[in-house]
């Protein structure tokens, strides 16, 4: 367990971000992985079967990682307040409902992945591939969903690198395995499916045998996990609002998904590789807000304000001075990166176009990260959802949408990005600023 509370504010948030940092970057990487894999032994239809359905997949991560976010936050005061025991109630208890509802969601969608893949527009071609994909991978829910539940635990308790070691480690056996499906035993698509769940299984397996070694005060025995409805509903008092942002959102990238799957095959193939990229480069931004989210709210239980005050400002501007190197390596290098996914020059022409549009502006969204990861930290996450439906939902998306249908075509889809980045941006600094004069 890492105390928060204490030394340098800076250092201590690097410290337990840049774990945080590696491990999401490996976890993206399991996508990653699966579409490189597919692009070079496939092709571009084989790239976008994965790609066409796969913001379906996204948003049941959002709702995993939602809910998690609210467990970490309560596990964070607890231990910044030293009460053990109700750690492993909470981290019990939200096992429990997870899991349950990850159950719920696997049976849902295996049932309807094919009515899902056409209300998106998928095109006929694909459709066979991209919902053989789509089962398996709703197949492996639960191990993700349990698996993300405990990662987020024990970055709760100051633990970043344990998760990170394990993403490692299941990332290098998901690429091993989807070699072995994919060239060896030629099971195409369905292939980088299996390999991603299995996997994700070697993940949740791992992080339970050690968590219940390492931490005696959070082992978890599955036949003996204790139920409480007063800390779950505690919990999900800043999970349930932080997962309905992410399930907004993930709706909102449903949308998008229709509107890029409309275009056709190399318009599906290049958004799939060019939004990995996009996601990778995001991720220093995302992982800087998610450890000042722990780290305020670890400082907060404390009762010590002035860290935060100092922690968040040093966030501030680490985070304008990645953004702004990463806007810049992206925007160069945008062609390689999407020629790694896919070597067709359409599609990279159309990625290339996508990461020249949203790299410029990835100033802004780091800075949008910070505030969102003080005010979760802060157990105000009303406003980041309110923020996140109207700005992504009501304006981004609907913009979207309008700008499609213009001359711009595809390119009118990127450049809503913008628009909803520096809105959300916006009323975040506006809300914090009026709780900090409080």
């Amino acid at each position: 367990m890492t105390d928060l509370t204490e030394g340098n504010e800076l250092k201590t948030i690097l410290y337990f971000s840049v774990p945080i940092f590696l491990g999401n970057i490996f976890e993206q990487l399991y996508n990653v992985t699966d579409a490189a894999i597919v692009g070079n032994f496939l092709g571009t239809e084989g790239l976008a079967a994965v790609g066409a359905g796969a913001q379906i997949v996204t948003l049941t991560v959002f709702l995993s990682t939602g809910i998690s976010i609210g467990a970490s936050v309560f596990i964070s005061r607890l231990y910044g307040s030293k009460q053990f025991e109700d750690m492993k109630e909470v981290l019990d208890t939200n096992l429990i409902f997870t899991v349950l509802l990850a159950f719920i969601l696997t049976v849902l969608g295996i049932r309807c992945s094919t009515i899902f893949l056409k209300w998106l527009s998928v095109p006929p071609s694909l459709l066979s591939d991209a919902d053989t994909y789509l089962k398996i991978i709703f197949s492996g829910l639960v191990p993700l969903f349990a698996y993300n539940t405990l990662a987020n635990s024990l970055r709760g308790v100051g633990d970043s690198k344990t998760p990170t070691y394990i993403l490692i480690s299941s990332v290098c056996l998901n690429a091993f395995l989807d070699i072995i499906f994919i060239a060896v035993f030629r099971y195409g698509t369905a292939g980088a499916a299996i390999a991603t769940i299995l996997a994700q299984l070697f993940s949740f397996i791992t992080c339970l045998l050690y968590m219940n070694r390492k931490y005696p005060e959070l082992a978890l025995h599955i036949f003996h996990l204790k139920w409480n409805l007063r800390k779950l509903c505690s919990s999900l008092a800043v999970g349930i609002p932080a997962m309905l942002q992410q399930t907004f959102i993930g709706f909102g990238f449903l949308v998008i998904q229709f509107l890029v799957n409309s275009f056709g095959t190399t318009a599906i193939a290049a958004y799939t590789a060019a939004s990995k990229v996009d996601t990778i480069a995001e991720m220093p931004a995302v992982n800087l807000g998610q450890a000042l989210m722990n780290f305020t709210a670890q400082n907060n239980g404390a009762g010590k304000p002035e860290r935060i005050q100092k922690g968040g400002k040093n966030t501030l501007v680490l985070s304008v001075i990645i953004s702004v190197c990463t806007s810049i390596i992206v925007y160069i290098f945008s062609p390689l990166f999407i020629s790694i996914f896919d070597r067709n020059a359409a599609v990279i022409q159309i990625g290339r176009q996508y990461l020249h549009i949203v790299s410029v502006f990835y100033l802004i969204f780091g800075a949008m990260q910070v505030l969102n990861g003080l005010l979760l930290g802060y157990g105000k996450s009303v406003l980041p959802l309110i923020a996140s439906i109207t700005t992504f939902c009501l304006l981004q998306v609907p913009l979207a949408v309008l700008l499609s249908r213009t001359s711009l075509g595809f390119n009118g889809i990127w450049l809503a990005t913008p628009f909803g980045w520096t809105a959300g941006f916006l009323m975040r600094l506006i809300y914090f600023r009026y709780i900090s004069k409080k």
